[in-house]
């Protein structure tokens, strides 16, 4: 398969690199600034969906956002670098990892080490994830306006200036709320939990990792008891989420497809689950193998064409005599 010119090469690197930073400006936008509304939802007078009392700050939750988010980016970033360390030391003097893994990034000039472009291509896509799900979670939570369950402990709403006389009252508008308008805001953000999106992205990222690179022996009980580690720990995040009364069920399990469907897509879809390049002759077998016939079956000669055969020969050996 002959390499690309150095040019084109090139350019679709700096490409890939303006993807990336629009990523991490729209995650900015979303994040930090007011340039997208929020949709403000109204409720019903005295609903019990949003009657829970308020828990605190994100800080005084038991999973804080600091601690989530240094998990989230530190442990997958280790664990990847030091699972590329270990498997390149192991397949260093096979050279198959030499092999499968031998690429020209401009020309004939630079060679980029196998152990080096594997781990910035696996980290450059996890942290590609991590700013797209944060992208779609902020979306979400934008478009819907869905309340936690503790808004109208925030909102502080003036039932008797409302005229909420029945429970059965709608009330909208954000004239309604007379408490924090900041609060109440963040209160309005809940449809799908980022949280929970992050924690498991990060969860089925790096359990895809492992089962898919991991192949030492020794490790069939190692692997999954790890993996479901992870897991459980994301799945932990969104219960406690729903138990401290700042997420419905419904937003935990909005952010878990969140996060899992990012995450399978670009393992699946981006980095071909983990696996490094073909060496030519392997593509040259493989190509042989897919021109070769899948089943090739027998001839059976039937007994009519055997008589056919035998009359044919006396026939034969009788005009010669």
């Amino acid at each position: 398969m002959p390499l690309l010119p150095a040019a084109l090469t090139s350019s679709m690197l700096y490409f890939q690199m303006v993807i990336m930073a629009g990523t991490v400006m729209l995650a900015y936008y979303f994040e930090y600034t007011d340039t997208f509304t929020v949709n403000v939802q109204g409720f019903f007078c005295h609903d019990s969906a949003y009657r829970k009392p308020y828990p605190g700050p994100e800080d005084s939750s038991a999973v804080p956002p600091v601690l989530l988010y240094s998990l989230a980016a530190g442990v997958p970033v280790l664990v990847i670098i030091v699972g590329e360390t270990a498997v390149f030391c192991l397949q260093l003097a096979t050279r198959d990892f030499e092999n499968q893994e031998k690429t020209i990034l401009t020309g004939d000039c630079c060679y980029i080490n196998p152990l080096v472009r594997r781990t910035v291509r696996f980290l450059g896509i996890y942290t590609f994830g991590l700013f797209a799900t944060d992208i779609f979670v902020n979306a979400g939570q934008v478009v819907t306006g869905n309340l936690a369950p503790h808004f109208l402990a925030l909102c502080k709403p003036n039932y008797t200036a409302l005229g909420c006389q029945q429970y059965t009252q709608f009330i909208s508008g954000e004239e309604a709320c007379t408490g924090n308008p900041d609060l109440i805001m963040r209160a309005r953000k809940t449809f799908p939990s980022k949280e929970a999106a992050l924690s498991v992205y990060a969860a089925m990222y790096l359990t895809m990792y492992i089962t898919n690179t991991i192949k030492a022996k020794g490790t069939r009980l190692a692997k999954p008891v790890l993996c479901l580690g992870l897991m459980c720990l994301a799945f932990l995040t969104g219960l406690n989420r729903v138990a401290e009364y700042r997420n419905h069920w419904s937003d935990v399990i909005a952010g878990f497809l969140v996060g899992i469907s990012i995450a399978v897509f670009l393992v699946v879809c981006v980095v071909n689950n983990f696996k490094g390049r073909q060496p030519e002759n392997e593509h040259m077998h493989m190509d042989n193998l897919a021109q070769m016939p899948m089943i090739s079956i027998p001839r059976v000669e039937s007994p009519l064409e055997k008589v056919t055969s035998v009359k044919n020969h006396i026939t034969a050996f009788a005009e010669v005599t």
